[in-house]
């Protein structure tokens, strides 16, 4: 798709409280058009993983959590509710670290503190857990808003997360449906004709980091943001989100070597 005269537009969709069992597509209809916005061709909705998580009843009472003994010990350690670090172990696929506040997982092949569980924007005495499968969930939501809208939309389920060595959050995506994720620029040329050798475009991360802005952290109430304009290609299909091994990501990799000696993989916390 050429870039020549591309304009993006960013719609924060505010709605109600989103509780456990809520049928999310009604919600958002209910509130494109209290906003008086109807979807087009090619529009991009991009929402937040804890409403997603929240009407697929992915809330727990940490009452009801009993932690083991390794929970026990890794919450003291990183000052982490042991009840809560219970859920980190159960949800992540592996545990490397951490700092106060924060345990450093890989969960659903990312790169995620605390497993991506969410204590903001939960019950009091709640946290929210990751959507189970963010693609299916959004390949479900996307085909029922294109069913109801008669036109082809994608669907982004993002989160935010920290950069290494930068403060503050941007965005990640965790599911999508209806468009290309992550674009191969590899043989496109530069400015000066030169050929790119190992670019790839984060699309969807690059689009919910948009959508972030006007999502906000805290009580905003904008759990959706529709973008429109965007340069994607579309699909009619959920795509996963590529992902690297560990060893073949220069930030991790090269940490991982330095801290074994270039022996491989270290050893999980």
């Amino acid at each position: 798709m050429s870039s020549k005269n591309i304009s993006i537009q960013i719609f924060g969709i505010k709605t109600p409280i989103i509780r456990e069992g809520d049928d999310i597509v009604q919600i958002l209809e209910t509130a494109l058009e209290e906003a008086g916005l109807v979807p087009v061709e090619g529009d991009i909705f991009v929402l937040a993983e804890s409403a997603v998580g929240t009407a697929e009843r992915r809330v727990v009472k940490l009452e009801s959590v009993t932690p083991g003994e390794r929970a026990k010990v890794l919450g003291e350690k990183y000052e982490i509710d042991p009840r809560e670090m219970e859920l980190v172990l159960q949800e992540c696929d592996e545990i490397f670290g951490g700092v106060p506040g924060a345990a450093l997982t890989i969960t659903k092949g990312v790169l995620a503190p605390n497993a991506g569980i969410d204590a903001s924007n939960a019950p009091e005495g709640h946290v929210i857990l990751l959507p189970k499968d963010p693609r299916k969930s959004s390949e479900k939501i996307r085909k029922e808003l294109e069913q109801r809208y008669s036109c082809k939309l994608g669907v982004i389920i993002g989160d935010s997360r920290t950069q290494p060595l930068r403060l503050g959050c941007s965005g990640i995506a965790l599911g999508v449906s209806g468009f290309v994720p992550v674009e191969d620029a590899r043989g496109t040329n530069d400015i000066y004709g030169k050929a790119l050798r190992i670019t790839y475009k984060a699309v969807a991360d690059n689009l919910v980091s948009a959508a972030e802005l006007l999502m906000g952290e805290a009580g905003e109430r904008v759990p959706c943001v529709l973008i429109r304009g965007a340069p994607v290609n579309m699909v009619n299909e959920s795509l996963d989100v590529p992902t690297i091994p560990m060893e073949g990501c220069m930030y991790f990799g090269n940490i991982i070597r330095s801290m074994t000696g270039d022996k491989g993989r270290g050893k999980k916390e």
